[in-house]
């Protein structure tokens, strides 16, 4: 599939989710496959009804598969760890990407200072999802009459709009700390975070509430 030139729109019938952590060997990882799984796991569709998900590191450890603490935190969430392969961030997956969801602030302001007109498109991943519980999905486009793809471009102008007004309570609030070289208690403890911040993401994205 080929991204024609411009910000943030791969295809007309696609939607690109880029997470960016560091070294993309832990937190960036999780995050890609944990969303992986909950798209397929609430679509019943692998391809995710269009939605894209990638992860890079901006100091990416390139074709480094992800840490082995990280294999076990996915497969307590019934995730799918295999194939995964380590990329450095790049400009092109900041072109291509329709959504950029960061590990912390400093990882958003790495992305937006490669330009591309990111910054309409870069959150934090806990900034993102604070932003989307601030959004009534009833003024979102429809994913069965107006497609999923048009649901997402416009849950983030929305978030967007929303957040030079709804601020986080403390800096931390909106970061995900690094668990690299950590006991697999700690993995877990980040993977839990992960998920929470995720759930109302991925509902926000699909119209579609988790199975409980």
């Amino acid at each position: 599939m080929t991204a024609p030139e411009g910000r943030g729109i791969g295809t007309e019938s696609s939607f690109r989710i880029l997470h960016v952590s560091t070294g993309n060997v832990c937190r960036s990882p999780i995050t890609e496959r944990l969303t992986r799984h909950a798209l397929s796991d609430r679509l019943g569709d692998p391809m995710g009804g269009g939605l894209i998900v990638e992860s890079a590191g901006t100091w990416g450890h390139e074709g480094a598969p992800m840490e082995a603490n990280a294999e076990i935190v996915l497969a307590d969430f019934g995730a799918d760890a295999t194939g995964f392969v380590g990329r450095e961030l790049l400009d092109e997956h900041v072109i291509r990407a329709d959504l950029v969801l960061t590990a912390t602030r400093d990882h958003r302001a790495q992305v937006i200072s490669m330009g591309h007109s990111a910054g309409l498109r870069t959150f934090t991943l806990k900034e993102f999802t604070r932003l989307v519980r601030a959004i009534d999905p009833a003024t979102l486009p429809d994913p069965l009459s107006d497609g999923m793809v048009e649901r997402a471009r416009a849950l983030v102008r929305a978030a967007a709009a929303l957040r030079g007004w709804l601020l986080a309570p403390s800096a931390e609030a909106d970061e995900v700390n690094d668990p690299y070289g950590a006991p697999i208690t700690f993995f877990r403890s980040i993977g839990d975070e992960i998920q929470q911040a995720l759930d109302p993401v991925v509902t926000a994205l699909t119209g579609v509430a988790a199975k409980r």
